[in-house]
């Protein structure tokens, strides 16, 4: 298992920033005025519009690489997470512009097609669901949802090797053990309610392994492993049981990173990592230490209010896009809140 130099991949999400995109609102206008345009003169890429959204907004793949080993990328198929469009555009400036080692081996190695917003719809007004306001992520079976039966034909057409899902999560997971936000999660997604170890799985898991192993050296106990409580409705879960191993990441909260541009470097570094191990690996058998890797837990809050003469106040922040902006409206959090950490203090007692 080769594991990247961190310094190295740290240097390069840095240079390859793409910079004209910035924040949690990202749509698909964005793209095509700021990126699509540079793109398309490059002639290791393609770009082509594959549908529209419910509500005909443009959905497209990128294709870049022609190397044997054929890996699917897709991001924001909840319009409000848009961690991971970030940081695909990041990867694509990267693999276009760059002709160091590490490029130059993926490219030769992988043919790696992307959906950089499969729910335009969602990014548009800000939502987790479509425009018919279904959640693609639970929309694999019935594929209801005119997004949900493209990303399906694409699995269908392109039979990729390993497919990367990304998300986004909330600010409420902390990584078990630890005072720390869940910065990174991953998960290997279930095939049935068992949660049973199949070959799928176990090449996922190989790949998290890889990309936990270089994580922890950037953000040490920042990571943590989501859930893989078993959703018969969850695209991941029925791209795995299909046989495609399937890599979750969930981009979560870093210190006073609300815009997630520190969490879109590090997610960036995930995903690189992970493309390096596929297309440098002879085998994917090494599944075990993924169970060491720390579970989520709901323990954080985003804000809390210290008082002398009161009880103390806890806030979780609320997201709405105001005036194409995403503004954070403080809610006052119930219950007891000795067990919750904070990401930010404010003591009125002095």
């Amino acid at each position: 298992m080769t594991i990247l130099n961190s310094n190295i991949v740290s240097n390069i999400s840095k240079k390859f920033k793409v910079n004209c995109i910035y924040g949690r609102w990202i749509t698909i206008n964005n793209l095509e005025n700021k990126i699509f345009k540079k793109l398309r003169s490059s002639n290791k890429l393609s770009i082509n519009k594959i549908g529209y959204s419910e509500e005909n907004r443009n959905i497209y793949d990128i294709t870049i690489g022609k190397g044997p080993k054929k890996i699917l990328i897709w991001t924001q198929m909840h319009g409000n997470e848009s961690t991971g469009t970030k940081s695909v555009m990041d990867l694509l400036n990267y693999l276009h512009n760059s002709v160091d080692k590490i490029s130059s081996q993926i490219l030769s190695q992988c043919t790696i097609k992307i959906i950089p917003i499969l729910n335009p719809d969602g990014a548009q007004s800000y939502t987790r669901l479509n425009a018919r306001k279904i959640d693609l992520n639970r929309d694999a079976v019935s594929k209801n949802a005119i997004e949900s039966q493209l990303l399906r034909s694409i699995l269908d057409n392109f039979t990729p090797d390993f497919c990367f899902n990304l998300h986004d999560q909330r600010s409420i997971f902390g990584v078990e053990g630890t005072t720390n936000p869940a910065t990174i999660s991953f998960l290997a997604p279930s095939v049935d309610k068992t949660r049973k170890v199949t070959s799928s799985r176990i090449i996922t898991m190989n790949v998290i392994i890889a990309m936990n192993s270089l994580l922890q050296q950037i953000i040490p106990n920042h990571i943590g492993r989501y859930t893989d409580e078993f959703y018969p409705t969850a695209t991941g879960d029925n791209f795995q049981k299909l046989g495609y191993p399937t890599i979750l990441i969930e981009s979560g909260h870093y210190s006073y990173d609300y815009q997630r541009e520190k969490v879109r470097e590090f997610t960036f570094i995930s995903i690189l990592q992970g493309i390096y191990h596929i297309c440098t690996a002879s085998n994917f058998n090494l599944h075990k230490p993924y169970f060491t890797i720390p579970k989520n837990k709901d323990n954080h809050r985003d804000l809390l209010h210290i008082y002398s003469d009161k009880e103390n106040e806890g806030f979780q922040f609320k997201e709405i896009l105001v005036d194409y902006s995403v503004k954070f409206i403080p809610e006052k959090v119930s219950g007891d809140l000795s067990e919750l950490f904070f990401h930010k203090e404010i003591d009125f007692v002095s």
